[in-house]
């Protein structure tokens, strides 16, 4: 078996969620293409809607007419998604309104208190469940702050942005290492008053709600990284993906891969709507171990899985590090990983913000606990390309949070 193909994606889930917030802001009718056809992005779309949003397909476009928030009936339900819980709560905060925000198991779990203590300096009056779902907002005067964020969060820093966008005075946020830049660019495109210098970015209060306008999303490279895993692991194999997202803060795993001696060139490139797309190709070549600290993290921390796997067909020890953010994921992705891939038989160390893996081994079919998280589920199905015997997950299904059509595509692509 070998993997061959050309794929295009559906759109970034990331600039999915925020292209349907940004269009709620806007006066008019927006029209967004090629939206991620992901369940997270879903949840977005039906906790805006509950909030008086008018949202509709015409085709295979979203159209979004936006300008005027009202309150909810009833809680938003956030389903499996942290992006959603986090940059809304920032969002509504900043247009004044009543909500109470609740999600399934795995979302109830994880932690908002990243969220509600810089909103609450803000003066954003919420009761929460310990710092976790259920949390409910009141309308509240919010005023501009200097945040230093303690972490390098695109949600901490796109909540605190879109409650400036309602504050008085200026707001700023503060990272220790830059995070994905998608809200920054956005609103700069779309005439909001944002300045971003280095690792802080400042926005001040919206005098007028945004214009409208029109999107075409492009496709997630966290998506296309689980295909260009399967085609650097498989001998003999390669595929072509193309109107990949190329923004610098989302191309970590690409540089990785590259690093370990996978097989990538450059197809073409160009810029659309403030952001780097291209064409790669990727192909099989002999891997190579890899060290990733905590700067690399951020870059491509959902696709740590997949470095993982590569990990394990590797000469040499790879070792990850500054990756605990990676315990607060829809599950813990560490002891997921280390959990499955030890049952596979790899040789894998678990540590505290990482792991340690010596390569290469070979894998065996197992039972896979997936801890109903999309990218463990997806990561495994790639990991099956080069074991001996079958691998089973216990919930496959739970792909569908993120590519409801991945099973499908994978098999197409075996040859």
């Amino acid at each position: 078996m070998v993997i061959k193909g050309e794929l295009t994606f559906p759109g970034d889930k990331s600039i999915s969620h925020r292209s349907l917030m940004f269009a709620a802001l806007a006066n008019g009718e927006s029209r967004l293409s090629n939206s991620s056809t992901g369940v997270d992005v879903q949840s977005t779309r039906k906790c805006l809607e509950a909030c008086g949003i008018k949202i509709w397909n015409d085709g295979n476009d979203v159209i979004v007419k936006g300008g005027t928030f009202s309150n909810p009936s009833e809680p938003l339900d956030c389903g499996n998604s942290g992006t959603t819980t986090r940059l809304l709560l920032g969002l509504l905060a900043g247009q004044g309104i009543n909500a109470t925000f609740i999600g399934d198991d795995s979302l109830s779990s994880r932690p908002m208190n990243r969220i509600l203590d810089p909103l609450s300096k803000m003066g954003l009056i919420s009761e929460s469940n310990n710092g976790k779902l259920t949390i409910t907002i009141h309308k509240s005067e919010l005023a501009g702050i200097k945040y230093e964020s303690p972490v390098a969060s695109a949600q901490v820093k796109s909540a605190v942005l879109l409650a400036g966008l309602g504050a008085s005075g200026k707001t700023s946020v503060t990272e220790p290492t830059l995070s994905r830049d998608h809200t920054e660019k956005m609103l700069t495109g779309l005439g909001v008053n944002i300045i971003v210098d280095g690792l802080s970015t400042t926005i001040s209060k919206s005098s007028s709600p945004l214009l409208s306008f029109k999107l075409s999303v492009p496709g997630d490279p966290s998506t296309a990284a689980f295909f260009a895993t399967a085609a650097a692991l498989v001998p003999k194999s390669e595929i072509k993906l193309n109107h990949v997202l190329a923004n610098p803060t989302r191309t970590g795993f690409f540089a990785a891969l590259e690093k370990m001696g996978g097989g990538m060139a450059c197809v073409n490139q160009w810029e659309e709507t403030g952001e780097l797309i291209y064409n790669l190709k990727i192909f099989h070549q002999p891997l190579q171990s890899i060290n990733i600290d905590e700067k690399d993290v951020p870059g491509l921390i959902d696709e740590l899985p997949l470095i993982a796997i590569l990990a394990t067909q590797a000469k040499g020890k790879t070792e990850i590090r500054g990756a605990k953010e990676l315990r607060v994921k829809e599950c813990d992705r560490i002891h997921a990983i280390c959990k499955n891939l030890k049952k596979m038989g790899a040789d894998i160390e678990e540590l505290d913000d990482g792991f340690i893996i010596n390569g290469p081994t070979n894998l065996n079919g197992a039972e896979i606990e997936t801890f109903h998280d999309h990218r463990i589920a997806m990561a495994f199905s790639i990991a099956e390309l080069v074991a001996d015997g079958d691998v089973e997950l216990d919930n496959p299904e739970c792909a569908s949070i993120s590519y409801p059509e991945f099973y499908d595509v994978l098999e197409r692509l075996k040859q």
